[in-house]
């Protein structure tokens, strides 16, 4: 097997789940065989939202013959990580590199995990949310928007209210009875919005 691990590892981030990873060449006597490319090991360490440490999965990534770079698709926002690079010949794999630690930074959060609507009175209705399952940075914000629904469908005016991270229910007042709401509702962090989450309501007709 090879003799020597790569050198010089450096680790670009790109973006919120994209790096790219450089290294130096081993000298090809090292190689003692026929040099196949090179392994890159990467796995997460934890999430800076969470702090969650759970099974870590090891990912590789295989580049053939004598590339020096590579990049790594599919990481998850906000995270730290680890990887090293080893040398591959016909035998198997050199010794890996020192380990290099990296920081993705934040991105937008997934879908708030449920909106869920309760209570209607004649003018109000509960709005209760779940957090995203995947924050994927710092929460600061939800946005909820709302809209009356007529009897042909047609949509009345758009209203939107902002409501800090730390909230998870809220009632809405003054709005018309026997009416239907659509509502639709997203998370956001320093980077933007998520995705949102949709929901229709009805105000009650009369006590």
């Amino acid at each position: 097997v090879p003799m020597v691990a790569p050198g010089n590892v450096q680790v670009h981030v790109i973006n919120s789940t994209l790096a790219k990873v450089h290294w130096d060449p081993v000298p090809l006597k090292t190689v003692r065989g026929h040099l196949q490319g090179y392994k890159v090991y990467y796995w997460k360490v934890e999430s800076l939202s969470r702090r969650s440490r759970r099974h870590v999965e090891k990912k590789i990534l295989t580049f053939r013959g004598n590339k020096t770079f590579g990049m790594l698709p599919g990481l998850e926002p906000y995270s730290s990580y680890k990887l090293n690079v080893r040398v591959v010949n016909g035998k198997g794999e050199g010794p890996a590199s020192p380990d290099k630690v990296f920081m993705t930074p934040e991105g937008v959060p997934s879908s708030p995990s449920f909106l869920k609507i309760t209570n209607p009175t004649l003018d109000s209705l509960t709005l209760e949310w779940g957090s995203p399952t995947h924050p994927n940075g710092v929460l600061i914000s939800y946005t909820l928007k709302f809209q009356p629904i007529n009897n042909t469908h047609e949509l009345g005016p758009l209203v939107e209210i902002k409501i800090p991270a730390n909230e998870s229910s809220l009632i809405l007042k003054n709005l018309n009875y026997s009416t239907r709401y659509k509502f639709y509702f997203n998370a956001q962090t320093s980077v933007g919005s998520g995705s949102q989450i949709t929901e229709e309501a009805v105000t009650i007709m009369d006590e």
